[in-house]
């Protein structure tokens, strides 16, 4: 019965263990009604051929429903949402190129077989106590006993799945973990029908853009920079101080400069979302929104800035491996990581500083015919660690060479993220370096005939900014030429580098730049099939 008991309490505990971490309660739930109903149904079946395929399918949803649990909990802490497999499951891919890119392929491969291992062992385990060679007999004490538990058990099971609970602190992984699922698969499925039909009745024209003809057009997306670096006391004090020095450096120079706050579409990772949500002008939150969008040849403002008589291009760092989607985009030219000849070091996951990555950008792939340019910074990117000084000569920067003294001047992020006040405190400094590196780069590259838009893609995970933080990330907008900015004012952003943080709540969507684009810059006539100013969002 000792054993039993143990077993029981084993289950008990691999089921509500992952929900300690999801919710942040540790020791509650306590209960988990399935282990004290499945075990004892285990020990007392009787020594027949299909009981070991009966053991063997017990323990592999247990391993499941598990797995499922943890992955929730990661999903939550890493981007502020539960973990839906409709749309999650590609998503593993990312996760290996990130622990690769923090760890380097050869620790993440054995990481990732030591978790294989784990997992069988674990398995192979659980199968060994539930499934006893001598299993209970009705006829002796301990049988009956078993058989108890079982009925109370499966009693109070079937009070809970009708949300009647008589014991507190009790709960049903399993069940309620199959029950949403299975409902997000539902709505998901849904909501991709609808989102599909959406893209095919009532499509975004492409519009050329006269008000940017002959100019360049920098959209620059800036890693994790949120409006929780802007408000929080725990990250402000410095980026504060930098917004404000940027703006008077920017004063000197004879430029102009507005900041506003838009809603992003995701939070803590993913990146690549936002990108398309800006440049789709439709809301895209999620992977499969994102091939759906690709697949149907949707236009976006590359087809916009083509059409005005720009060349598109996109400068991307952190692509190291074949990238489809930009030729899905339409760039007239794709620059990758290998693709710009970086002489320095990787830092951790960042391949290369953000200050080389503009360095470059400004010396080979501006200067010539007017361009529409995306360029996505990373510096900034998880795990924060190491932390660059901006170099006051841009001519230092040269191959990136002078960048190898870095590659192993601070602790490694697996010292870094021990301890939660360090992770913070890198993460502020990381995001203030990427920061001011625009600032000094807009410096440089912004005159009468250019249009810069810097902004951050998302906020950091809530382990950054909190459970309850908004979505919103700052958008600077830059130029010599004051009437460029007009229309920004116009729509709520106001002068300077800090934007209005009491609309932090009330953030128009990522979605509606483009939109702002075609009516403050294009043609008057309202785009087929879409409101001016509105934008939809479809939300699995």
């Amino acid at each position: 019965m000792l054993r039993l008991l143990l077993a029981i309490c084993v289950v008990n505990t691999l089921l509500v263990m992952p929900l300690w971490w999801r919710f942040g309660t540790w020791g509650a739930p306590l209960l988990a009604w399935e282990a004290w109903v499945l075990v004892p149904a285990l020990w007392l079946l009787p020594v027949r051929r299909w009981r070991r395929a009966a053991g063997v399918t017990v323990v592999s949803a247990l391993a499941l429903f598990t797995l499922i649990n943890l992955g929730d909990a990661a999903t939550h802490t890493a981007f502020g949402r539960s973990l839906n497999l409709y749309l999650d499951v590609p998503l593993v891919r990312s996760v290996y190129h990130l622990l690769v890119g923090n760890v380097g392929q050869l620790a993440a491969i054995c990481l990732m077989l030591l978790a294989l291992v784990v997992l069988l062992v674990g398995v192979w385990g659980l199968l060994r106590l539930l499934l006893p060679r001598v299993p209970l007999s009705l006829a002796r004490g301990q049988g009956k006993l078993a058989l108890g538990v079982l009925v109370v058990a499966a009693g109070l099971l079937l009070l809970e799945a009708n949300r009647y609970r008589w014991v507190p602190h009790s709960t049903l992984p399993v069940v309620h973990t199959a029950r949403f699922q299975w409902q997000q698969v539902v709505s998901t499925h849904q909501a991709r029908l609808a989102f599909s039909e959406q893209l095919q009745a009532s499509p975004m024209a492409t519009q050329a853009l006269p008000g940017l003809e002959g100019r360049d057009v920098l959209l620059t997306f800036i890693e994790s920079y949120g409006v929780t670096a802007l408000d929080d006391p725990r990250y402000n004090r410095q980026i504060l101080a930098t917004l404000a020095e940027i703006e008077t450096r920017l004063e000197q120079r004879g430029l102009s400069v507005v900041s506003g706050l838009m809603d992003a579409p995701i939070r803590g990772g993913q990146s690549w979302l936002a990108h398309a949500t800006t440049l789709s002008g439709r809301w895209i939150d999620n992977q499969l929104w994102y091939r759906l969008m690709l697949n149907s040849g949707h236009p976006t403002l590359i087809d916009d800035f083509r059409a005005t008589g720009q060349h598109t291009l996109t400068v991307m760092p952190a692509i190291t491996l074949a990238w489809p989607e930009g030729e899905a985009y339409g760039f007239d030219q794709i620059v990758a990581a290998r693709d710009m000849p970086y002489a320095g070091p990787p830092l951790n996951w960042v391949t290369m500083p953000d200050q080389f990555t503009l360095d470059y950008t400004q010396r080979h792939l501006l200067g010539g015919s007017p361009v529409f340019a995306q360029i996505a910074l990373i510096s900034s990117h998880a795990p924060w660690t190491p932390i660059l000084p901006v170099l006051e000569s841009w001519s230092m920067v040269g191959d990136g060479s002078i960048f190898a003294p870095w590659e192993n001047a601070a602790d490694p992020p697996d010292v870094i993220w021990r301890d939660i006040e360090r992770i913070r405190d890198h993460y502020a400094w990381s995001v203030d370096y990427a920061v001011k590196v625009t600032g000094r780069w807009a410096e440089r590259v912004a005159d009468e005939q250019t249009l810069l838009i810097a902004l951050g893609d998302h906020q950091a995970a809530p382990l950054i900014t909190g459970e309850n933080a908004s979505a919103a990330v700052p958008v600077h907008i830059v130029s010599g030429d004051p009437e460029l900015l007009a229309p920004f004012m116009a729509r709520g952003f106001v002068n300077g580098m800090l934007p209005d943080l009491s609309a932090t709540f009330d953030a128009p969507p990522m979605s509606q730049l483009r939109h702002w684009l075609q009516e403050d810059f294009g043609a008057a006539e309202p785009l087929p099939g879409t409101t001016p100013g509105t934008t939809p969002r479809t939300t699995p």
